[in-house]
């Protein structure tokens, strides 16, 4: 019986068979690098970014939309790129059962993403999936645990826990990191700020429409299945753009959008990858059923008293991004500087003793951080579907208290609120057929 890529390197990681035996005897005249392929499920403006469409690292071999000018344009951008004639599906489920794909690139709306990442670690695939990882909590446990149990290799598209500077703040999260490992916070709660003085901008532009009338569908468009698990609603133009971000239904605007690139990166400099805030406290207007609006604030307390505030309205602009418990306190790079502001009881420290500082602290553990290794060699990405799950939760958890209009406990080792039925209907949505039974 013929293996496949996928199953040669499962099996060569796990006896050491790539170091003892000549790629060339494995896989011909090409490298397993180079033997990868890798296909995008959607095809819109995410789809054509370095990290999907122009990626280098494994060979692209196919595209699938709903839409079929999309598949064509993918098809074409493929070829322009340097990827010769790639196949084209309409039904992302025929990508899927394609035994020539390795590696799916999930580039859908965030309603797609649970569902796909489930039923591409059901076909066997390695999973390159969009943020937010989910749009619900209990998607995101579903996600953790059928790639586990499938042993696929998940990479959450976000960077920045473990390269690039952190948005707005100035520096990379690394030395971030450091200090919180330092204890120079001291050895008690954290209390961190994001938000737009802190370098984090919520972006509060995506916002629904609450009368939206029926449209014709346009020729060549399958809106069946760009709805896929989510409620049927009538089709309006407005659903579908980069404006489905307004809606519940599919995400949570600008926070779906951008808080899991914020938020994972202060998980990591935080030590919270493996646990969840068990206190939400919601501050703002009552949101609309169907439609997006804004937040003043959240408040995401861990079990520790570690705060992890969202500033909405922006009434916190000259909050440091981390307090510590000693009130010693850690602020971003001011417009032309080095590195980070500490500030102490006596002051602010100079940027040359900063500096010092830093360059004496150890460093933190290593990330595994090339995606292609670790489908090669079968170890879990940098950002994976274990703390991915839990980023996303912090902000799923957020969202949940915004559309109650109120805050509520939560258990973060059973993964349920805690006696508030109500929050759990948030927590664990129900989604369309057939899509709710491939979930499991």
């Amino acid at each position: 019986m013929k293996m496949t890529r996928r199953e040669m390197l499962k099996a060569s990681a796990a006896f050491g068979a790539l170091n003892i035996i000549p790629a060339k005897v494995l896989w011909g005249s090409e490298a397993p690098s180079n033997q990868l392929t890798r296909a995008l499920i959607g095809f819109g403006a995410i789809a054509r970014s370095f990290n999907h469409l122009a990626f280098k690292g494994s060979r692209l071999i196919g595209v699938c939309d709903p839409f079929d000018y999309r598949v064509e344009q993918g098809i074409a951008a493929a070829e322009k790129n340097g990827w010769g004639k790639i196949k084209g599906y309409k039904d992302f489920m025929a990508l899927l059962a394609d035994k020539d794909v390795d590696i799916a690139h999930i580039c859908t709306p965030p309603h797609w993403h649970g569902v796909q990442s489930v039923m591409a670690a059901d076909a066997g695939k390695d999973i390159w999936c969009e943020k937010p990882m989910t749009r619900t909590i209990g998607e995101g446990k579903r996600v953790m645990e059928v790639v586990k149990a499938k042993g696929s290799v998940f990479r959450l598209n976000t960077w920045f826990r473990y390269q690039d500077r952190f948005y707005g703040f100035g520096t990379p999260a690394k030395p971030i990191k450091q200090i919180v490992e330092s204890g120079l916070l001291g050895n008690g709660p954290i209390k961190c700020v994001s938000g737009a003085g802190q370098g984090f901008s919520w972006k509060y532009g995506w916002s629904g429409r609450t009368s939206l009338a029926q449209e014709p569908l346009p020729q060549g468009f399958d809106y069946d299945m760009w709805l896929g698990p989510a409620p049927w609603k009538p089709y309006n133009r407005h659903r579908v753009g980069t404006s489905f971000r307004g809606y519940w239904d599919y995400d949570s605007g600008g926070l779906g959008d951008m808080a899991q690139h914020y938020l994972d990166a202060i998980q990591y400099i935080l030590d919270k990858d493996d646990t969840s805030p068990v206190k939400i406290e919601y501050f703002g207007p009552k949101q609309h059923p169907e439609t997006v609006g804004r937040f003043d604030r959240f408040i995401l307390t861990y079990a520790d008293g570690t705060e992890v505030v969202l500033d909405g309205d922006e009434t916190l602009l000259e909050e440091p991004l981390l307090r510590g418990s000693n009130g010693v306190c850690v602020y971003k790079a001011q417009k032309g500087g080095k590195t980070l502001r500490i500030k102490d009881s006596k002051g602010w420290w100079s940027e040359e003793k900063v500096l010092k500082f830093l360059s004496e602290l150890p460093e933190p553990a290593a990330q595994n951080t090339d995606f292609i290794d670790c489908v090669r060699t079968r170890k879990k990405f940098a950002l994976n579907e274990c703390n991915g799950f839990r980023s996303c939760s912090m902000f799923n958890l957020a969202i949940v208290a915004w559309r109650l209009g109120r805050g509520f406990e939560f258990d973060p080792v059973n993964i349920r609120a805690v006696d508030d039925p109500a929050a759990d209907n948030f927590i664990y949505q129900d989604i369309r057929e057939p899509w709710a039974t491939k979930m499991g």
